[in-house]
């Protein structure tokens, strides 16, 4: 028996519909997949700075966000670059002589040099600002030694330079 075409749009029509629904799992996946890549991209966009116990860093109202840079740590016996001890006091001595200056500095310049030659090219604000180093010291670190670390940062052309701190807490207008 012939249909005609009404009959048969109708019967085609009542055929898709009593099937039911269906999922289409493609699409989901699709998605899925795009929100796994955009949170494994965009984690890295969260830096924290090394959290070391032994270190309290200085309170300050900064309010720029750390960035990824060579980060030396100041240790009270030890200052770390890249997480790598580069200089170690030998003796309990609270304060540097100044034969042990010259060592911690050429050990600390020695590292830095060591750290440029391993990435030649510079940017364009590299070359303006020097290369980015972010300096880890307690509140406790004494200015000489800080002013010993910058001297060798500025020697091998880490000029532009941080100092990691604790960010206060801002007051609101009902606490000031």
């Amino acid at each position: 028996m012939k249909q005609s075409s009404r009959a048969k749009r109708l019967a085609k029509h009542h055929k898709r519909f009593k099937a039911g629904g269906k999922l289409n799992l493609v699409a989901l996946m699709d998605i899925f997949t795009i929100l796994v890549f955009f949170l494994i991209v965009n984690q890295s966009e969260v830096r924290v700075l090394q959290n070391i116990e032994k270190i309290k860093l200085p309170v300050s109202i900064a309010e720029e966000l750390p960035v990824e840079n060579l980060v030396i740590t100041v240790l009270p016996d030890t200052v770390l670059i890249q997480e790598r001890a580069v200089w170690q006091n030998s003796d309990d001595k609270p304060n540097f002589s100044e034969q042990e200056n010259a060592q911690f500095i050429a050990a600390i310049t020695t590292e830095l040099t060591y750290q440029a030659s391993k990435r030649v090219e510079l940017t364009e604000s590299e070359k303006e600002k020097g290369r980015a180093v972010t300096i880890i010291g307690g509140s406790d670190t004494p200015y000489l030694v800080l002013k010993q670390i910058m001297a060798a940062c500025a020697e091998t052309g880490y000029r532009n330079m941080s100092l990691a701190v604790e960010r206060q807490a801002s007051k609101t207008q009902s606490e000031g």
